[in-house]
């Protein structure tokens, strides 16, 4: 396995400390430089040679999106964006980030944020562009003796059913489809499909509405009417999505 070279940068030294601790679970990704500004990031990387960044956005002097800024696209350095500020998602999509993650770190999402950083790497080393054409999905789903054909356009949303996933179709079906959620995250196109918590994907043009949960989760109402729950740790993204596509209508009620 390749091992990702990866710099953490941020002011607060308990993060770094948090992270580089998080970071070590995972096989395949090495720390091999810590900044606790983005002005001795800048003049550190280029000696450091890291495949990924993970960044935090509020800094002194130079921010962590301001520092990613500094590169052409084309030369940008992978990048993970991990703060408390939920307001900056627009810019970091503008500016390609791998995946924002909000603090406290949540486990679950600093997995998904790894992976999404190695695809985009092996994308890279490929020479594939990182923000490549929408791709469709065909599921094939074995239904007593007979093979049924899903496309992903097919699809409203997707829910975790132990060992299978079970496929919610637009036209009412519930199908099951012996896959985990996590290896159905990496083949849907992540343009069009969102995992918006550990047990629920959904397609985000199906998303009509959005209201807030007291405890900071929030519940999704999809066209077709079905109530899926997004956790804490996926809303502040959603929501950034949802609003500039125009998809759905926050909800206060």
């Amino acid at each position: 396995m390749q091992i990702l070279r990866v710099a953490l940068i941020d002011d607060e030294p308990l993060a770094r400390l948090g992270l580089r601790a998080r970071l070590a679970e995972h096989p395949g990704f090495e720390c091999v430089a810590e900044f606790g500004d983005g002005a001795s990031a800048r003049q550190g990387l280029p000696a450091a040679k890291p495949d990924l960044l993970i960044v935090d956005v509020q800094m002194p002097g130079l921010s962590g999106l301001d520092l990613l800024a500094l590169w052409p696209a084309d030369q940008r350095p992978l990048a993970i964006l991990h703060t408390a500020h939920a307001q900056h998602a627009l810019r970091a999509y503008e500016l390609q980030v791998v995946d924002y993650l909000l603090k406290p770190l949540d486990e679950e999402r600093l997995a998904e944020a790894l992976g999404r950083a190695r695809t985009a790497w092996r994308a890279r080393a490929l020479g594939l562009s990182a923000a490549p054409a929408a791709r469709r999905q065909r599921f094939e789903l074995r239904v007593g003796r007979q093979v049924h054909f899903v496309d992903d356009g097919e699809l409203a949303w997707i829910e975790a059913a132990g060992d299978y996933a079970e496929l919610h179709c637009l036209d009412g079906r519930h199908l099951l489809l012996r896959e985990s959620l996590s290896r159905l995250a990496e083949r849907l196109d992540p343009e069009r499909f969102v995992r918006v918590h550990r047990s629920a994907i959904v397609r985000m043009d199906q998303v009509a509405a959005l209201r807030p949960l007291s405890n900071r989760d929030a519940l999704l109402q999809l066209r077709d009417g079905s109530l899926v729950r997004a956790s804490r740790s996926h809303v502040a993204q959603l929501l950034e999505r949802l609003r500039d596509t125009g998809s759905a209508t926050p909800s206060h009620g």
